[in-house]
């Protein structure tokens, strides 16, 4: 339990209508009656839950800004402490000027996440819960927003907790087994070992298979437009965005560097990276560019290739074909709207599902988007009921515990003691135990909240 106490400056830096300074721990309410003058009277009653007008002074009675402070007792707060959230004017001065003042009184400056590590520590969220805070602050869209919010409300957790407490009981049976022999019979033992690993790897495989969508709605699916200069790739970024982000010209190898978006279309995160031409050039500013949309390709889960429509296939498409050939790939044939000379006879798969569009006509959106969801989201998903994996590192430990449970099934294959399947039912439980933070070290728990802003 922390016993000092800490604050920060909840709200983002900059001009704004308000922010807000927020204290929490012991001593919380007896520096807010050292700085809080309400009516020219300072040690006024605070009472809690309750909005209170006045004005914060400085160590010399100087009035700092006029605010609205509140008082939040312990336990029931997002730290379980004591909890005092000044409103002063939104700006620079004000916020850190009052920051500064307390600050002056038995307290120091938070750390990054350190008010949400408080709300982990005292006991009133889990690391799952903690690091779905992050999730929702970061969200880009809807469905990762929905996501976040169903593993800050313990949805997540209650799935781990009840699969740990499934292997609990079963150490448990095997402990007897171990101890006193003559209370239970081996056989039942292990045929009881093998149900439970059985229906647990079912069960992890279930929530590992959901990661890749949930890494999608988190993170965006990384969106590299390719194509020979002057084909429309900046028409379509800027119409996919529904503004003019890139410079549009009829002048080819206008793009020189890489330009990089988020557009959330139907609910579908695209961080959408539109490229230099590709083409062989002897410019030395272009050839750059045209390297670093290479390299771009190699990071990228999704490349839309562009053709135009109303020129002939060149060297420089073939060239781009061939570089792609092993990528997710969506073929664009732009410019429909002018007599057609694109021929792809000989990439029968392209051009059976090449999508024509005009950006000019703002035709073919529609179907860009169904192909994205084909590719990339097997089946219907409902964010409000499907329990999904957002997190790299929850993942990654939902396979190491699978991975012990199938230690222990082919231990049970090859006839090996009790005591081999009691060790990787344990590492299968400490694996999970590390993503609802049962057996979280310092510098894991030091790693995930150097994540937050400070004031979180």
């Amino acid at each position: 339990m922390n016993t000092d106490t800490i604050a920060a400056i909840a709200t983002f830096p900059g001009n704004a209508g308000i922010n807000i300074i927020r204290i929490s721990g012991n001593n919380s309410l007896d520096i807010a009656k050292k700085i809080f003058v309400k009516n020219d009277k300072k040690d006024v009653d605070l009472k809690p839950r309750y909005l209170h007008y006045g004005h914060i002074v400085d160590n010399n009675s100087k009035v700092i800004d006029e605010v609205l402070i509140s008082y939040m007792r312990a336990p029931n707060t997002y730290t379980k402490e004591d909890i005092i959230e000044i409103n002063c004017h939104g700006g620079l001065i004000s916020a850190k000027k009052i920051l500064e003042t307390v600050l002056l009184h038995d307290c120091r400056a938070a750390e990054r996440g350190e008010f949400t590590k408080r709300a982990f520590l005292n006991g009133r969220i889990d690391l799952a819960q903690a690091e779905a805070v992050i999730d929702i602050i970061n969200s880009k869209t809807d469905s990762s927003h929905e996501i976040s919010v169903n593993h800050l409300e313990g949805r997540l957790s209650r799935e781990i907790n009840e699969i740990i407490e499934e292997i609990l009981d079963l150490l448990a049976n095997i402990e007897v087994n171990i101890d006193f022999p003559e209370y239970d019979e081996d056989e039942v033992t292990i045929n009881k070992v093998k149900q439970l690993s059985e229906s647990l790897v079912n069960e992890l495989d279930r929530l590992i298979k959901t990661a890749d969508t949930g890494k999608i709605f988190k993170e965006g699916i990384k969106t590299v437009i390719l194509g020979k200069p002057n084909v429309g790739k900046s028409s379509l970024m800027n119409f996919l965005l529904n503004e003019n982000r890139a410079i549009v010209t009829e002048i080819p190898g206008t793009t020189r560097d890489t330009i990089e978006e988020y557009v959330n279309i139907k609910g579908v995160p695209l961080r959408i990276i539109d490229t230099a031409g590709i083409r062989d050039t002897d410019d030395k500013v272009e050839k750059i560019g045209v390297e670093k949309a290479l390299s771009k390709v190699d990071e990228a889960d999704l490349v839309i290739m562009v053709f135009d429509s109303s020129t002939d296939l060149e060297e420089d498409d073939e060239y781009i074909i061939d570089y792609v050939k092993n990528k997710k790939a969506i073929y664009i044939s732009n410019k429909t709207d002018l007599p057609r000379k694109l021929n792809l006879e000989k990439y029968e798969n392209i051009e059976k599902d090449l999508i024509n569009i005009s950006i000019l006509k703002n035709q073919g959106l529609e179907e860009i988007i169904n192909k994205v969801n084909q590719m990339f989201f097997e089946g219907s998903i409902n964010i409000s009921d499907d329990l999904i994996i957002n997190n790299v590192r929850h993942k990654n430990l939902l396979i190491k515990a699978k991975n012990s449970l199938q230690e222990v099934l082919n231990s049970i294959n090859n006839q090996m003691t009790i005591d081999f399947i009691e060790i990787d039912l344990k590492q299968a439980m400490e694996n999970l135990g590390l993503i609802v933070g049962k057996t979280a070290s310092d510098d894991l728990m030091d790693k995930i909240f150097n994540e937050f802003c400070i004031g979180k």
